[in-house]
């Protein structure tokens, strides 16, 4: 290559530094298949198979990503999630993405406007902004470029939604009794049952009550009201539950009739020392991981969250809307603990367990490697790059990671955890690092340069090995 040669923007060999990774890339991991098992999406744009207004509607409502960077950019907040129009709001990012030069929100952006929308060689900006609305309103107006359309052209077989064990996944139920090609599955998400502490807990039960059909007023009625809604969940197909645990604590359980008592402190709106707290959550997670691991599901562990710390933010805004960051909690002991104690117990569901805070990486994925076994290949896995960690860099210290301390030929392989259909474009992002980490390794002889060989690796981390995870018994 000369001086004057230069490499094309995100042209078909994007991040693809080597022969090896692109015959990766290109031979096995583009056409496979997309099983996303963790995000929010909606489950009414779904099975509704909702046509999209526009590029607001379908790309900035709820992306607290792109908020974040709004916000950085010096963007008033009535063209981010306040009153201004469509248009307006659309005309804030196209003004922001310029700046966006070196963060993976540039890359994700140019990646989905190209597909599915088809605009290309073209990169947004003010002065771009017109064409580009107008492009994507032309391509959002057309049948092929409704929810399933967008979901076949990203080639989705399976997406699993996140949803509380209070919903009656009426949306669910619609989807699964019509035609369409991609298979949607619930989440359960129990995480407010846990936060006996917290205001609303009690409303919470009542909720909880009235969806199960059950009087809760001791410890053992509300096993029995969640009990009642896993197997309504089970009949909808759900095979995945998932925990936000900012603050992951373990103690010795108390007996039935402590929990009562902190129960009915709860339901009266009485506060709970922390003690009290930790033992009630600690009682119901190792329950909850039991049910789990009877009914076959796999359990999902996000860890590291500092969420809503902006307290004007929240209050004007609400939860989920950019004012979240990293958390420094230690927490290696307490989820040993509890991994260990349902292990002794013969019930220790398949469990993926997420970190936000890459300084756990090698923490992480080591703890997990003591609770392999039972004959499931990697039966507890460290988890995808997730929320702040899954651009480039933090993406490929999760792969070496994974790599060094486990095994990455049973690793089950990136998910969106997002709230936008066009995010399933982070899958190629994710499988070209993958093709050019192994292509690099390849090429420094580090690995066997044969592409077959390393080609079934490739395409067992893109679909198939969550597959095996999720759905062989």
């Amino acid at each position: 290559m000369t001086h004057t040669d230069h490499i094309e923007f995100m042209g078909p060999d994007f991040l693809l530094a080597s022969e090896q990774a692109r015959r990766l890339y290109h031979d096995h991991a583009a056409a496979m298949p997309i099983c996303d098992y963790h995000s929010h999406l909606s489950p009414q744009e779904i099975a509704t198979n909702h046509q999209f207004a526009d590029m607001t509607e379908l790309w900035l409502q709820g992306d607290h990503y792109k908020w974040r960077a709004m916000r950085c950019a010096g963007i008033d907040e009535s063209r981010i999630t306040g009153a201004a129009d469509a248009r307006e709001r659309f005309q804030a990012w196209a003004e922001t993405v310029p700046d966006c030069l070196g963060n993976p929100l540039y890359h994700w952006t140019h990646s989905e406007l190209r597909h599915p929308l088809g605009i290309q060689n073209i990169l947004l900006s003010p002065a771009t902004a017109d064409d580009i609305w107008q492009r994507a309103s032309d391509a959002l107006a057309t049948p092929g470029l409704r929810a399933h359309g967008i979901l076949d052209s990203f080639n989705v077989r399976t997406v699993c939604t996140t949803d509380d064990p209070v919903d009656a996944l009426t949306h669910h139920s619609r989807h699964a009794e019509s035609n369409a090609g991609v298979q949607m599955l619930p989440t359960f998400r129990p995480d407010a049952i846990l936060k006996v502490d917290q205001p609303g807990f009690a409303e919470y039960v009542d909720e909880l009550a009235a969806a199960s059909n059950t009087i809760i007023s001791r410890y053992d009625d509300l096993l029995a009201a969640l009990s009642q809604r896993l197997d309504y969940f089970a009949e909808h197909g759900c095979c995945l539950s998932d925990h936000s645990l900012e603050k992951p604590v373990f103690v010795e359980p108390p007996a039935n009739a402590e929990l009562d008592r902190i129960l009915a402190r709860a339901l009266a709106g009485q506060p709970l020392s922390a003690d009290d707290a930790a033992g009630f959550t600690t009682a119901l997670l190792l329950w909850l991981g039991q049910q789990y691991a009877r009914r076959e599901w796999v359990m999902q562990l996000h860890l590291g969250a500092l969420r809503s710390i902006n307290q004007r933010g929240l209050e004007t805004i609400g939860i989920n809307s950019g004012f979240d960051a990293i958390g420094d909690t230690t927490y290696a002991e307490p989820l040993a603990r509890l991994l260990s104690a349902l292990d002794y117990q013969h019930s220790l569901p398949r469990t993926v367990v997420y970190n936000l805070n890459p300084r756990d990486n090698e923490m992480l994925a080591a703890l997990v490697g003591s609770f392999q076994g039972d004959g499931i290949p990697g039966k507890v896995q460290f988890g995808a790059a997730w929320w702040f960690n899954d651009q480039k860099d933090g993406i490929e210290r999760q792969l070496i990671t994974q790599m060094q301390f486990g095994l990455l030929s049973h690793f089950v392989g990136m998910l969106t955890d997002s709230r936008s259909l066009l995010s399933f474009s982070r899958h190629d992002y994710f499988r070209r690092i993958l093709c050019n980490m192994l292509g690099d390794q390849m090429l420094q002889g580090e690995l066997p340069n044969d592409a077959d060989r390393i080609g079934e690796l490739v395409r067992a981390v893109c679909y198939d090995n969550v597959q095996r995870y999720l759905f062989d018994r």
